[in-house]
């Protein structure tokens, strides 16, 4: 399948050194609003790329769930594919993408487990399936059929009953503290515009234009 003439004209507000936000916490801050506003399916959606002990990559779309200065932050089971890639290997990359924007944000950085505290107080917040889910699967996990899938969430049903759902031990967060992060502007002709931020390691950042 030939797809070289299958194009997209970007076209955007230009993007500049001068122009961003020197704190890049917030420079993505405007941007997730902007495309949180603009009610793009799943704004909060990032690929996250982890890398096992033989350097092999992988990556999944997972789900934003909150970020501050710290870093940002999405939840998972403890024993998935992901989470053993950062326990061997603990330096990750994210993708948002907001095709429809003409923009992307990569992230890099270095992913470490949240507090059971922390994963608790999210965990409570879920919908109550999302709760009996998290019990349910074992992700990552081989399973022959799904009807066993629904048979585990029906025998969870049958255990919890309709009291509180508690938190599993091998379910929580990471939060990913980012090193470098890079704002990407489609841009006319091909010329797109990238603004990179990389940590001086003093709690400063460092902002450059890269070529397209």
């Amino acid at each position: 399948m030939d797809l070289s003439e299958l194009r997209q004209e970007y076209a955007g507000q230009p993007l500049d050194v001068d122009s961003v936000d020197p704190n890049p916490f917030q420079q993505f801050t405007a941007w997730f609003d902007q495309a949180s506003t603009a009610e793009l399916l799943e704004p909060n959606a990032m690929v996250l790329a982890t890398v096992d002990a033989d350097g092999r990559p992988s990556q999944r779309t997972v789900l934003l769930k909150y970020f501050d200065e710290s870093g940002f932050v999405f939840f998972t089971n403890y024993g998935s594919r992901k989470a053993q890639q950062i326990a061997a290997n603990s330096h990750v990359s994210l993708l948002f993408q907001w095709l429809p924007l003409h923009r992307q944000v990569e992230v890099d950085g270095v992913a470490t487990k949240v507090s059971s505290a922390e994963s608790l107080k999210y965990f409570l917040k879920r919908p109550r399936e999302s709760q009996l889910g998290a019990w349910v699967s074992r992700q990552s996990e081989v399973v022959s059929h799904r009807q066993l899938l629904e048979a585990k969430l029906e025998e969870m049903k049958t255990r919890f009953g309709k009291g509180e759902i508690p938190l599993p031990s091998f379910w929580g967060g990471f939060r990913i503290a980012p090193t470098r992060l890079e704002f990407w502007q489609g841009g006319p002709g091909r010329l797109h515009d990238r603004i990179e931020f990389r940590s001086d390691g003093r709690g400063g950042w460092n902002r450059s234009r890269l070529s397209p």
